[in-house]
């Protein structure tokens, strides 16, 4: 392993990018990998194994283990890379004019690499307040791998003081981000020949007065709802992305599905407005197919939830992130993170704050620029200084 800090990051993010990490299959190869690289330098880790065995989270902690200590959190998931056009060889890292590309160098093994490479000074430090390393899986479908993790965290004796999740922020201080409930809506018609129309159920035509609902109570959300001005889009936002049904033109449709989902400012907002929508189509739609024939209706799926994120401006977890940061101002993201199931699940107060543009995470050509991964570096460099020198 290379000694200098630059190099450390650029040899650890090249053997993250190489791992094929999309969520559909499994991240066991990368995380023996991180494993391997812990021990050598004699750091044990904690590896949280799903149901089906395929892919699992790490938990480490380097420093004193009844000590409250801080959290570094990263996913080492990857969106698809099927049917972007991209320039080479998408799971290689490849440096050019000072950015590093590959899929996931900004979302996020970029941030992962970084406090990979950041291990070896945390060691040389003594720390007496504990860092931890929180790697997680399907963070892209869901947030699924860093639940049963907190879950873990949420029963040891002592809790994190805080955590900072290492999504693309440019390294700027991101204290909230809004909750996502996705629903999906499937709607069984019956089928009858087109020329007997009226015999028939048309599960389609069904499926369009929820999608003008929807579309209705979006426009009620953008213009009633409380705005905050953090926010690049400052209200909570409502859409149907998703529509499947017909089989023929001849054909009278008996099964159309609706993906819909709510984006909330409000922790549980989400949930609340697409929880209602379910009311209204359970009320207004699904007695009148029954009407037609009884075998006609509904079914509703949760297929996405997490809660929305807003820690306090002058919480002690912002304040430190700010200092560390050397800046004195805050924001919040639509996007989600894992930063709220931190809150959520495990009462671990937390702020969004790593390298790289959101602009570039998910695209053809990803990359994250050297200077950010350096400028995090020293985030973390800052950190430990700070877990060297204080003791709680």
């Amino acid at each position: 392993m290379p000694s200098s800090r630059p190099d450390r990051i650029r040899t650890l993010l090249a053997d993250l990018v190489g791992f094929d990490t999309v969520s559909d299959r499994t991240n066991l190869p990368l995380i023996a990998h991180i494993e391997s690289y812990l021990a050598k330098l004699g750091v044990k880790s904690e590896r949280i194994t799903d149901e089906t065995g395929q892919k699992a989270s790490l938990w480490v902690t380097i420093g004193p283990e009844d000590r409250p200590g801080l959290v570094l959190s990263g996913h080492t998931d990857v969106v698809p890379v099927v049917g972007q056009d991209w320039s080479h060889d998408p799971f290689k890292l490849v440096e050019r004019d000072g950015k590093l590309y590959g899929r996931g160098t900004t979302d996020m093994k970029g941030f992962v690499a970084v406090c990979l490479a950041m291990v070896p000074e945390m060691l040389e430090a003594k720390l007496t307040t504990p860092i931890h390393l929180a790697i997680s899986y399907d963070e892209e479908i869901g947030c699924v791998g860093v639940r049963p993790m907190l879950g873990e965290v949420a029963r040891k004796k002592v809790r994190p003081l805080g955590a900072f999740i290492g999504e693309p922020t440019e390294m700027k201080v991101i204290i909230g981000h809004k909750g996502k409930h996705g629903v999906r809506a499937t709607f069984r018609g019956l089928a009858r020949h087109s020329s007997i129309a009226p015999d028939g159920v048309n599960a389609i035509e069904y499926a369009a007065e929820l999608i003008t609902e929807i579309r209705r109570r979006a426009v009620k959300l953008a213009a009633e709802t409380e705005r905050n001005s953090l926010y690049d889009v400052p209200h909570s936002t409502l859409l149907t992305s998703i529509v499947h049904g017909g089989a023929a033109l001849n054909i009278v449709p008996d099964t159309c599905t609706v993906d819909f989902e709510c984006r909330g400012i409000g922790i549980t907002e989400s949930r609340e407005v697409t929880d209602a929508i379910v009311a209204w189509a359970r009320a207004e739609l699904e007695p009148a197919m029954k009407t037609q024939h009884p075998e006609c209706g509904i079914e509703f799926e949760e297929i996405l939830d997490y809660p929305a994120l807003d820690t306090a401006a002058d919480a002690a977890i912002v304040t430190l992130a700010k200092s560390l940061a050397g800046r004195n101002d805050h924001a919040k993201v639509a996007f989600g993170t894992e930063a709220s199931l931190f809150a959520s699940i495990a009462d671990i107060p937390s702020v969004v704050i790593g390298p790289g543009s959101i602009a570039q995470a998910h695209t053809p050509d990803e990359f994250v620029e050297m200077a950010e991964l350096e400028k995090c570096a020293g985030f973390v460099a800052k950190l430990i200084a700070h877990c060297a020198k204080t003791a709680s």
